[in-house]
């Protein structure tokens, strides 16, 4: 398996140009600077992970903004001024979102065609644009597929934005993810046409239990909900996992997971599908998010960073810690102060 060469460690810009508090000028000009890019640079990373929403830069007519693409452009210029690389992530795309809240019908982006004629229309646009920075900046299909009863779709989608964008940058990364929210066991379920500048990428939150507790957008999570790391057990983790819906569908309980155990095996268990289809492939592997809410114990959060860093590290995966700032999971935020170092480190 190969690795993501100079996208190894990285931290993602959410809540700048996506999931944004306010969708205003007045937002996107204050909330990143190129003084937040030279410090994620000191702290030893080589690239950032830019969510953008496509609201940012296309009106509800269709057209392109060009005050939009301006903010990509300054980040891309940010980091190329701090010796940092940039994966381009299209967070939302018209008619679908991760957040499926956001959007009236989430699952119609599977099957209206309009809809995915925008889709490859801004990847098309994006390659014109960010094609010639191949040697910098990546190119993130969508993220998180969410229902999984939608991959047949999602992977001709997926296709047909490959084909778009390799047509007119031949040298990009391009880098896409599978379903059930990106997670690690969908990416044996990946099938476009892959070649040597294509990369595999999930997302880990597991066990979300523990990453998510507290938090008021899970359903059904209560706000006193607590649950330690690494536990007792994966039996413990399980039966916790249960008392929350959302969190009863994760890699956690599929079904090659039997042998699953909360100790210094665990995110290599968890990954071992997705490596195995990496390694046949001769792919890079890309861990585009993964964190912890800003509620959990700190001490438990320093063990579960410690024990993830050492998987993907050991195993040559890139990745992206969420986020840099706020959004529950920032990494500068106050609740970080003490164990702020040694999860950089």
């Amino acid at each position: 398996m190969r690795k993501f060469t100079g996208f190894e460690k990285g931290i993602n810009l959410g809540g700048w140009i996506s999931q944004c508090r306010e969708y205003t000028k007045a937002h996107y000009d204050s909330f990143i600077s190129e003084g937040d890019l030279k410090t994620i640079r000191s702290w030893g990373c080589d690239h950032v992970r830019l969510p953008v929403d496509y609201n940012v830069f296309m009106n509800d007519q269709g057209d392109f903004l060009e005050e939009g693409f301006s903010y990509i452009d300054n980040c891309i210029s940010w980091a190329k001024n701090n010796d940092l690389n940039v994966v381009l992530d299209l967070h939302k795309t018209a008619g679908y979102m991760f957040d499926t809240n956001a959007v009236p019908n989430p699952d119609a982006f599977f099957q209206d065609k309009d809809l995915q004629n925008t889709f490859v229309r801004i990847w098309e646009t994006f390659a014109i644009r960010y094609g010639k920075y191949s040697d910098r900046v990546a190119f993130e299909l969508l993220n998180e597929i969410v229902n999984p009863e939608f991959e047949k779709e999602w992977n001709e989608i997926a296709t047909r934005a490959f084909k778009a964008v390799r047509a007119i940058a031949p040298d990009s990364w391009i880098i896409v993810g599978g379903v059930d929210y990106n997670s690690v066991s969908a990416v044996p379920g990946i099938e476009i046409p892959f070649d040597t500048k294509t990369v595999l990428t999930f997302h880990c939150y597991e066990p979300l239990v523990f990453t998510h507790q507290k938090a008021p957008w899970v359903i059904d999570m209560p706000a006193d909900f607590e649950v330690s790391y690494p536990g007792t057990s994966i039996e413990y983790i399980r039966e916790k996992s249960r008392q929350i819906p959302q969190a009863c569908h994760g890699a956690i309980f599929a079904k090659n997971m039997d042998k699953l155990k909360i100790d210094d095996t665990f995110f290599t268990t968890l990954f071992a599908p997705a490596l195995k289809k990496a390694e046949k492939l001769d792919l890079p592997l890309y861990c585009g998010e993964y964190g912890v809410i800003d509620r959990a114990p700190a001490e438990d959060s320093a063990r579960w960073y410690k024990d993830i860093h050492k998987a993907l590290a050991a195993h040559g995966i890139g990745r992206a810690l969420w986020s840099y700032k706020e959004m529950d999971f920032g990494i500068t935020g106050e609740h970080y102060a003490e164990i702020r170092q040694s999860v950089l480190a």
